[in-house]
């Protein structure tokens, strides 16, 4: 029988939960700090997320924050990676442990996609794009080819990063921003073309 972990009982762990079914698991709980949250998509929460470092079924951290579900999985071992069946992802594509990839998404040739990453829903990333660690790219946001965005950054739901950009770490790119020349200062940036915020 096939058992996950998910690590954070929120909306984004019932999207998780859901490619997870898809996937085959059978047998899946919630770990969650909130001892008043007991169940998450109709699975049940049985701890805190502490008892994950000892446990040894499939696990994956379904945490929004990046900095959060960075400090959670660099303690776990038997990560998983989730692919919702309804993605398009080429054969030449590569993706890190404890990343998840929507429905909807398209990632395309030659993407190498960090781990602890989320790709979407609808969110598409084009040919030879390097995506950092701990990254995640919103519902609807698309990077057109030949882009760098490196790590612990979040493009905003409905953003667009055109092609040959690169991005820093440390970023967020505001929703429905248009990013059209590199970013080399961490920060939060937003509007048409994107401009730094603060």
């Amino acid at each position: 029988m096939k058992k996950l972990m998910i690590i954070g009982a929120s909306g984004h762990g019932k999207v998780v939960a859901d490619i997870a079914v898809k996937n085959g698991y059978e047998q899946i709980f919630f770990l969650d700090d909130n001892e008043d949250v007991k169940e998450c998509a109709g699975f049940p929460v049985v701890g805190k997320c502490i008892l994950a470092a000892d446990n040894e079924d499939d696990k994956i951290v379904a945490i929004g924050n990046e900095k959060v579900r960075e400090k959670i999985q660099k303690n776990l071992k038997n990560l998983v990676t989730l692919i919702h069946p309804n993605a398009v992802i080429s054969r030449r594509v590569k993706i890190g442990e404890g990343s998840v990839v929507m429905a909807g998404a398209i990632i395309n040739s030659d993407v190498v996609i960090g781990k602890g990453c989320i790709i979407n829903t609808g969110a598409t990333v084009d040919h030879d794009c390097r995506i950092g660690n701990f990254s995640h790219i919103s519902v609807g946001a698309h990077v057109a080819g030949t882009c760098e965005i490196s790590d612990r950054t979040w493009v905003g739901a409905g953003a667009v990063v055109s092609n040959n950009i690169n991005i820093c770490e440390g970023c967020l790119i505001g929703a429905g921003a248009v990013v059209v020349k590199n970013i080399e200062k961490a920060g939060i940036y937003v509007g048409v073309p994107a401009r730094y915020l603060r």
